[in-house]
């Protein structure tokens, strides 16, 4: 062989890739399992939600649990008791707005009554757990 023939070699193979799918970030993988039991008619009416948007089961129930709202919890009974007695509160302040509205004399200040009005209005949506929207909070102000 003379020194020519080396570079004749055929080159060694290339490394053989991994098949299979790439690995995923160690902060995406799921590795907790929660089990759902439903009927067969639930599991047919899921498969058939999930297969409408094509996803499988799991990924539509994944989907809907974590980006869709809930509705809001029950209002516990003291607060509707409360809110009940405010609306009647409500209805008092309405009526000693609408007397001074209308040019009779009531001893209470206009802006006082307005001021009242107000609170009274986010006290009961406070106490279901709502609050004002940012146009109604600048109608009550003035």
């Amino acid at each position: 062989m003379s020194p020519d023939d080396s570079s004749l070699q055929p080159e060694p193979p290339p490394a053989k890739r991994r098949g299979g799918r790439p690995r995923s970030l160690a902060a995406d993988v799921r590795t907790a399992t929660i089990g759902v039991r439903v009927s067969a008619a639930e599991y047919d009416a899921l498969r058939a939600k999930a297969g409408a948007m094509a996803m499988t089961p799991a990924q539509w129930l994944r989907e809907a649990a974590l980006t869709r709202r809930l509705p809001a919890p029950p209002v516990a009974a003291i607060n509707r008791e409360q809110y009940a007695e405010l609306g009647r509160l409500a209805a008092n302040l309405n009526q000693l707005t609408r007397l001074a509205n209308e040019g009779q004399r009531v001893t209470i200040a206009n802006d006082l009554l307005g001021r009242l009005s107000y609170e009274v209005s986010r006290l009961r949506l406070g106490l279901l757990g709502a609050s004002l929207t940012p146009d109604t909070d600048a109608r009550a102000s003035k």
